[in-house]
C-alpha cells in the first residue's frame, strides 16, 4: 500500500487491521482478549437459553424488525400461528408448556481449529476418564487449507476426544478422504467425525456422489454437512469480497440432491450469517443486495455473510427440503 509492504491480516486474535508495523505485529496477547470475548458471548448464550429467550412461546418475539414487511416475514409468522395454535391445544389436554422442554434449549459452539498455540493452551485431561479434550470448543473443525495427512493439525486433532471435523473442497479424492477419516477417527466411532463439503454446486454434483461412495463401501461413519458459502466467494470489480445468494442457494439444492440420488443423509449446513442488516453478499429475494449497494452496510472484517433477510429466506429453503424428505406437506 503507498508502496509499503507489511503482513497481512490474519485476524483479530493474531494481528490487527491497521495498516502500520504495530499493528500487523503478531501479539500473543490478542489470545488472552479473544478467550475473554469468547467466555463473555457463551455466558451470554448460556443466559438466553436458560432465562426465558428460548421459550417457544415467545416464537413471535424472534422475527426480526426489519423482516416484519417482507414476504418471508410473512411466512415465518404463519409459522408462528401454527406453533402457537398447537401450544394451545398441548395445554387443553394437560401437557405442562412451562416445562423445561418448552423454555429452554442446549446449544453447542464449534470453530476451525487453526491457531494450534491456542487450541493447546485450552486443552486439559479429564480426570475421571484420562482422555484429552480441547475446552475451546465442543467440536472442532479442520479447514480444507490445513487437513495434509501429515499436518500438525490432523496431528492435533485425532488425539483429543471431542467431536471433529473436516473440510474438503472438490480437490479431495475419495482415497484421500478414506486415509483423512480413518487418522481422525480410527476407531469408525458414530457421531465422532462430520465431513463439511465446499466445492460450489456444479463440483458438489460431480465430485460428492464418488465419496459418498467410498464412504459406504468401507463402511466409515460419518455425517455430512454442507458449507454453501466459502466455496462461492469472490471479489468484485469495486473490491468487495462478497457471495452470490443465488451461488448459495444452488449449492444446498445440489448437497440435497446427491444424498437423495445415493441413499444417504444430509446432516447439516454451515452458514456465515448476522442477523444485522448488513449488505455483504449480493442476491436475495427480499430486499436484492446487488454490486451497488454492497457499500452502504459492508462491515465485516473478514468474510462476507448473509444477513437476516438472506438467512431466514434459505432457512425456509432447508424446511422444505427437509420437510419434503420425510413425507411432509410443504409449509403454506
Amino acid at each position: 500500500k503507498d508502496g509499503v509492504a507489511l503482513p497481512s491480516y490474519r485476524g483479530d486474535i493474531i494481528n490487527n487491521e491497521e495498516f502500520s508495523e504495530d499493528g500487523r505485529r503478531n501479539n500473543p496477547h490478542n489470545m488472552v482478549k479473544a478467550y475473554h470475548q469468547s467466555a463473555q458471548t457463551l455466558n451470554i448464550l448460556r443466559a438466553f437459553s436458560t432465562g426465558g429467550y428460548a421459550d417457544i412461546s415467545r416464537l413471535h418475539a424472534w422475527n426480526l424488525d426489519f423482516v416484519e414487511d417482507t414476504d418471508e416475514g410473512s411466512r415465518y409468522r404463519k409459522f408462528a400461528n401454527k406453533v402457537d395454535e398447537s401450544l394451545r391445544f398441548m395445554k387443553a389436554i394437560g401437557i405442562d408448556t412451562a416445562d423445561p422442554t418448552f423454555t429452554q434449549t442446549e446449544f453447542y459452539t464449534a470453530h476451525e481449529c487453526l491457531l494450534l498455540p491456542y487450541e493447546q493452551a485450552l486443552t486439559r485431561m479429564d480426570s475421571t476418564t484420562g482422555k484429552w479434550y480441547d475446552c475451546s470448543a465442543h467440536m472442532l473443525w479442520v479447514g480444507e487449507r490445513t487437513r495434509d495427512l501429515d499436518s500438525a493439525h490432523l496431528e492435533f486433532t485425532r488425539g483429543i476426544g471431542n467431536p471433529l471435523g473436516v473440510k474438503i473442497s472438490d480437490k479431495c479424492t475419495p482415497e484421500e478422504l478414506i486415509r483423512i477419516i480413518d487418522t481422525m477417527n480410527p476407531n469408525n466411532i458414530p457421531g465422532r467425525l462430520t465431513i463439511i463439503v465446499r466445492m460450489g454446486a456444479e463440483k458438489v454434483r460431480k465430485n460428492l456422489p464418488g465419496l459418498i461412495r467410498a464412504v459406504q463401501r468401507e463402511g466409515k461413519s460419518v455425517l455430512w454437512i454442507s458449507d454453501p458459502v466459502h466455496g462461492n466467494t469472490r471479489k468484485t470489480e469495486s473490491g468487495f469480497k462478497t457471495r452470490d445468494f443465488d451461488a448459495i442457494r444452488d449449492e444446498l439444492r445440489a448437497f440435497f440432491d446427491v444424498h437423495d440420488e445415493m441413499g444417504s443423509h444430509p446432516g447439516g449446513v454451515h452458514l456465515e450469517m448476522t442477523g444485522k442488516d448488513v449488505t455483504e453478499c449480493v442476491g436475495g429475494n427480499v430486499d436484492e443486495v446487488t454490486e451497488e449497494t454492497l457499500g452502504s452496510r459492508y462491515h465485516t472484517y473478514c468474510d462476507p455473510r448473509l444477513n437476516g433477510k438472506q438467512a431466514l429466506e434459505l432457512a425456509f429453503l432447508i424446511a422444505e427440503r427437509m420437510r419434503s424428505r420425510t413425507g411432509l406437506p410443504p409449509l403454506e
